[in-house]
């Protein structure tokens, strides 16, 4: 069984059938420093979703969101007034939270949009309350707010488990730990 619930498609001969082959889309990216995070550069935040989005072209999910020919996203660090602010007048919920991401779904073209915004402390604090690495968290969070930005969402028990393991899996692909794994 994958990690995802599904068992991979078998062939007639009951042999697992080929996998998933597709491109990745093409990313664009702009991030914007509202809160200066020497850790987090640039290049970093482009490679974790650009490897978020090469894994999940092979996952049978992908195929839900076709045609996908581009990602187009904003990703904006922040500190916590901003994300308290942001989530009180988008959400209602007067506090920073750790990633908030605005989905805005396909274009005709089938270019997905999106803005993912990071609040640095509340990620900062988060990492050390669960004894997680700053990175390892970050690129969690990253991955979180992309996979929202191309509609995928956790308000039910399955969606959870599904998005989740989507998330493992593309973690996993970096070599970070499953951030769900109790420790």
């Amino acid at each position: 069984m994958s990690l995802n619930g599904v068992s991979p498609p078998r062939s007639v001969s009951g042999k697992r059938a080929p996998a998933i082959c597709q491109p990745p889309p093409r990313l664009a990216l702009a991030i914007q420093y509202a809160t200066p995070e020497p850790r987090l550069p640039r290049a970093r935040l482009r490679r974790w979703l650009q490897r978020a989005l090469a894994v999940l072209a092979q996952q049978p999910a992908w195929e839900a969101l076709q045609p996908v020919n581009g990602v187009q996203l904003t990703l904006r660090l922040v500190d916590a007034e901003e994300g308290r602010s942001l989530n009180l007048g988008y959400r209602e919920r007067d506090y920073a939270t750790n990633v908030l991401t605005f989905e805005y779904g396909p274009d005709p073209d089938g270019v997905w949009h999106g803005d993912i915004v990071l609040c640095i402390p509340v990620l900062e604090r988060e990492a050390q309350e669960q004894a997680k690495d700053f990175h390892a968290h970050a690129a969690h969070l990253t991955i979180h707010g992309l996979l929202h930005a191309l509609g995928f969402d956790h308000l039910e028990e399955d969606e959870a488990l599904a998005m989740e393991a989507l998330e493992t899996r593309i973690l996993a692909s970096m070599r970070i730990a499953d951030p769900y794994e109790i420790r």
